[in-house]
């Protein structure tokens, strides 16, 4: 039995032979990797080789993790780049306006071919994870689905059709702004109290069963979304098992706000109130105080940047040299997709500091100063703490196969040494050199084409067709 049982295992499994697989300690060459029938990794060996293997001329990095989406967005990602000429300002505030008149017209079908057409363009810039920062609850009217978690299984299903992982954080929102009602356009957000909240994650929490690659985090829109005792309550009493995701201190005028309201600055405020920690999640933290800043770090949480949004909203430069330097952990995410491709959420982040700082050695730390193995180490350990995976090697037995694939025939690819080969793919690569991904053990991506991509190209345009926003 026990010889029929090895049988039955060495069918199941199956084979990858890449040109080189990036772990935390450097490549390693002709990486056999062997995975079980549940995309688990069984062995990992360097200059193997197996004739039943599938062969890949690649170099695989770990899966790329996006600690930040709001993948209705995506529907509207460069549409408000046509600006007044009257000299009106256009900040964040103005394009606000924007998303709320397509948060208010997408129905639940439309949210699925949205979000899967998002997820697997993700998939096909080398993503396996994402964090769903979901706040559409509700029917256009702000009238409950019968299902409570309508919505976001509609986000599990289009992750589980695009192929990728996800990390559903329902988010509870509850306010217009710091002690204001919340307005009628934010409707088909609001969950009025801590309760109804706790009944909506718990309806999310059960739809994630439907899907192996998905589990859910807390979710809080922001400190003027939510009374900031009811943060601090929830951070007190409510899961302590699950990531912590909040927005905070990404514009100005919220900051001048919270002083006004609460007297403090918003990290000012949690850093007293919130017993921070590595689960936490701080998206954006742009406008910090050197003590704020410090204090961030210091607690083990960790700071979502996304610097392609940021960039595009005019939000500002979040502090990281600063931050760095006080062992801070950071990740990345897309936030409203205005860019996709995680390289350039990295080569953006680091030319924005040394823009401001005028100096080029921004990925790095005391041990380590190969700035694209740095970026690549930080982004992965904190972004899968986002998706509560605190597993920190690259990839080892037991762990699933989570892989993005740079094709190893680009020129500067091809013509670099391993030990330049990591630097080389952050700073020089792009989506075309994007060979394939592997999500949970299988290819979705492959040649640079989703193996889906027709279908889900089919039902997202038909669905930008009746939503008529473009």
């Amino acid at each position: 039995m026990k010889q029929f049982n090895k049988l039955l295992t060495l069918h199941a499994m199956k084979s990858f032979l890449f040109k080189g697989l990036l772990q935390n300690n450097g490549w390693l060459a002709n990486a056999l990797v062997k995975v079980d029938d549940h995309g688990s990794i069984v062995e990992i060996i360097e200059n193997g080789s197996a004739e039943n293997a599938i062969q890949i001329d690649g170099y695989a990095l770990p899966g790329f993790q996006n600690a930040h989406s709001h993948a209705f967005q995506y529907a509207m990602a460069g549409l408000a780049e046509i600006h007044k000429t009257t000299g009106t300002s256009d900040d964040f505030w103005s394009w606000r306006e924007a998303m709320y008149q397509l948060a208010l017209s997408v129905n639940p079908d439309q949210m699925e071919a949205i979000a899967t057409m998002l997820y697997s363009e993700m998939a096909r810039h080398g993503y396996t994870h994402v964090a769903e920062f979901h706040y559409v609850h509700h029917d256009k009217n702000g009238a409950h689905y019968d299902n409570l978690a309508e919505m976001g299984s509609r986000m599990i299903a289009a992750a589980q059709t695009a192929g990728i992982n996800i990390t559903l954080a329902p988010i509870f929102y509850q306010k217009g702004g710091f002690g204001q009602a919340p307005n009628d356009r934010q409707r088909r957000f609001i969950s009025p109290d801590i309760d109804s909240y706790l009944e909506l994650l718990e309806s999310s929490k059960k739809a994630c069963a439907n899907y192996s690659g998905a589990n859910v985090a807390v979710g809080i829109h922001s400190m003027r979304g939510v009374e900031p005792k009811d943060i601090a309550e929830i951070a007190k009493s409510g899961p302590q098992d699950i990531p912590f995701h909040i927005h905070i201190s990404e514009q100005l005028k919220e900051i001048e706000d919270s002083v006004s309201y609460l007297k403090q600055r918003p990290v000012e405020w949690l850093l007293d109130h919130v017993d921070l920690n590595e689960r936490y999640h701080l998206v954006h933290a742009t406008h910090l105080t050197d003590k704020e800043t410090v204090g961030i770090a210091k607690s083990g949480a960790n700071v979502v940047i996304c610097p392609t949004t940021e960039g595009n909203l005019g939000d500002g430069l979040f502090p990281l040299r600063k931050y760095q330097a006080a062992n801070g952990n950071w990740s990345i995410g897309t936030d409203s997709h205005i860019g996709i491709n995680p390289l350039e959420e990295l080569r953006l982040l680091d030319y924005g500091q040394r823009l401001i700082s005028h100096k080029r050695n921004i990925y790095t730390s005391s041990n380590q100063g190969d700035s694209g193995m740095y970026a690549i180490e930080m982004a992965t350990r904190s972004g899968r703490k986002a998706m509560n995976n605190f597993s920190s090697e690259f990839f080892k037995v037991g762990d699933k196969l989570n892989a993005s694939i740079m094709d190893a025939n680009a020129p500067l690819l091809a013509a670099s040494s391993l030990s330049n080969l990591t630097s080389s793919i952050l700073y020089t690569a792009d989506a075309t050199q994007q060979y394939g991904t592997i999500s949970n053990g299988k290819l979705v991506v492959k040649d640079g084409k989703h193996l889906k991509s027709q279908a889900i190209r089919n039902n997202f345009s038909k669905a930008m067709s009746d939503l008529k926003n473009r």
